[in-house]
């Protein structure tokens, strides 16, 4: 077992607004595939490398597996896995590859072996007295790691790949390709209205204002027509959640400060909103609401985001409940 770094984050004792941090302090857990298998004493290593953030306090915990998007790192995404721990979910991140083509099969079939090994391997890697409740358990995807989640989520429903099934599913500005007739393989989206057979599972889509705006005439939008998160909406059947974030784009729910050269491009590549901060704590703040209605039972605050009870950190473009 090896814990390459561990972050702890204080959180504020009377925060209980979904947009805000919650009232767990989480622990930010980076494990190595690689060096878990050179060590002799540990077991069942994970089949890639793990960004785990979960709350450290003791507790048995539902569980989220949150997939990158393309070409992305999971710690982009560590500010965003904070915000949904701090409520009391043990998110899991795998990095699905480093570098990739267009097919997504193998990505899809990586996500049923972490799925798979979640059952043996988890537990062994979280704080002390920190369980993770697998029979509440839930997927999400960014861009291309949306596309997967789909594919993987209609798998688990219909070939049994998995030992373990998922109740809740959420897309992040879901992609499926550069444009209609251009889905990369394997296709996800068929055209065809309410066409998705998932089983009554309940699905999240959040979709991006500015994800279908070029930055620039050189490169492609992020989020093109025709293969982006409406198109994902509309093969849904119920029940569904849909929100479209006004002047936001398609990168903004990444962490403030992205390095590297991957990093900086995500500058650069897609057109952004002025900040990312109103649009993470958007996408964090209402899968909270979403994942405490389809995993526990408690649909108070989606119910209330719904009616507009709950001041949002920033202007919807579009809202659709369809349940």
């Amino acid at each position: 077992m090896v814990m390459n770094s561990s972050t702890t984050i204080p959180t504020s004792a009377s925060s209980s607004n979904v947009f805000d941090i919650g009232n767990h302090t989480t622990k930010l857990i980076k494990i190595e595939a690689d060096n878990c298998r050179k060590n002799a004493s540990s077991s069942s290593p994970p089949p890639k490398p793990l960004l785990i953030c979960a709350p450290s306090e003791e507790g048995f915990y539902p569980v989220l597996v949150f997939l990158h998007g393309f070409l992305l790192y999971n710690s982009f995404y560590s500010q965003l896995l904070q915000h949904v721990a701090s409520h009391g979910f043990i998110v899991v991140a795998p990095q699905l590859y480093s570098i990739t083509g267009p097919d997504a099969k193998e990505e899809i079939k990586v996500t049923s072996e972490i799925t798979n090994w979640l059952s043996n391997g988890l537990s062994r890697f979280l704080p002390p007295n920190v369980e993770p409740n697998l029979t509440k358990l839930a997927l999400a995807g960014h861009s291309r790691g949306g596309k997967v989640a789909f594919a993987s989520a209609l798998n688990n429903k219909q070939e049994s790949s998995t030992s373990l099934k998922f109740s809740a599913l959420i897309g992040v500005d879901p992609v499926d390709g550069t444009g209609k007739g251009e889905q990369t393989p394997p296709p996800v989206l068929t055209y065809t209205p309410h066409s998705f057979d998932l089983d009554g599972m309940g699905v999240l889509i959040f979709g991006s204002g500015l994800g279908e705006v070029k930055r620039n005439p050189v490169f492609p939008p992020c989020a093109p027509k025709g293969v982006n998160h409406e198109d994902f909406y509309n093969e849904c059947s119920n029940p569904v959640h849909y929100f479209v974030a006004k002047d936001y784009g398609h990168l903004d729910m990444l962490d403030d400060g992205t390095k590297g050269i991957r990093g900086k491009a995500s500058y650069c590549l897609c057109k952004n909103g002025e900040s990312r901060e109103p649009m993470r704590r958007f996408v964090g703040g209402v899968s909270v609401a979403f994942l405490r209605g389809y995993l526990e039972g408690d649909f108070t605050e989606l119910v209330a985001i719904r009616e507009g009870h709950i001041l949002l950190p920033l202007e919807l473009q579009r809202v659709e409940f369809d349940v």
